[in-house]
């Protein structure tokens, strides 16, 4: 195996959540791999300016409007992709967004809302990538986003690791499935990334609460969105051809399960 197993060059990549954070670093890297990047978010500007840094560094982006929650618009967004830039390859399912609140004071609504996006909203898209693939014979790449927080319970994150538990259970429910077709199916678990999700508004708050997660790693600091988008660029290409129903977790050594 060589280098040359990471080149995407020639396939289709459709990246959730593009507009910030680990979606726009995925979706820059990946196009940097050589794929031809389709993003969605409902924060188009973002978008657009993710389509930008892709452009300026020589490769191709499309922007998709899409809220997520939505399965039809996210159909529609991937057979948008693939009549534009041929069979889907890759699927990186990033999107999601973040709600604290203790166990007694969690609404129904809270939990809700956080499942439509972080559960359902990654549910739509593998449903829409697998069956963009499998109906073009692609032996492609889906690669989930789940969370640190389903090694460890964390206080105020009932609704995000429910959720991300739940996407977990999909990712090895989908990779028995899927494999049959030479579909991959894996999620990335990240420990605490730099990512406008994490921001606090107070910086000496943000100074602290990174000062902490640091030194709760064995390496010393706190991840950044480039350290998962490259666990995803690995998962996606033929490097991890051997690769499937597994979570991957650039966490820094936060959390060592079994």
């Amino acid at each position: 195996m060589s280098v040359k197993a990471y080149d995407l060059t020639g396939r289709t990549a459709f990246v959730t959540g593009a507009a910030s954070g680990i979606g726009r670093a995925t979706a820059v890297l990946l196009a940097d791999a050589g794929a031809d990047v389709h993003g969605a978010d409902r924060d188009t500007r973002g978008l657009h300016e993710t389509a930008a840094l892709i452009k300026e560094r020589g490769g191709t982006a499309h922007v998709h409007t899409v809220d997520v929650t939505d399965r039809a618009q996210v159909s529609e967004a991937v057979a948008t992709a693939v009549t534009t830039s041929g069979d889907l390859d890759v699927m990186a399912a990033v999107a999601g967004i973040m709600h604290r609140s203790t166990v007694l004071e969690t609404r129904d609504e809270d939990l809700d809302r956080v499942l439509a996006v972080n559960f359902k909203g990654v549910l739509h898209a593998c449903q829409a990538a697998a069956q963009a693939m499998i109906a073009a014979g692609t032996r492609g790449s889906i690669v989930t986003m789940a969370s640190g927080a389903v090694d460890t319970g964390g206080p105020e994150l009932l609704c995000y690791g429910a959720a991300k538990a739940a996407v977990v259970q999909l990712t090895k429910t989908l990779a028995t499935e899927m494999g049959p077709h030479g579909i991959r199916v894996n999620a990335v678990a990240p420990g605490w990334i730099r990512t406008p999700m994490t921001h606090r508004q107070d910086e000496t708050e943000q100074a602290r609460a990174e000062s902490v997660m640091a030194r709760m790693s064995p390496l010393g600091r706190v991840g950044e969105a480039e350290d998962i988008a490259h666990a995803v660029l690995h998962l996606a290409s033929d490097a991890a051809s051997f690769t499937t129903g597994q979570i991957l977790r650039p966490n820094g050594g936060v959390a060592m399960p079994w």
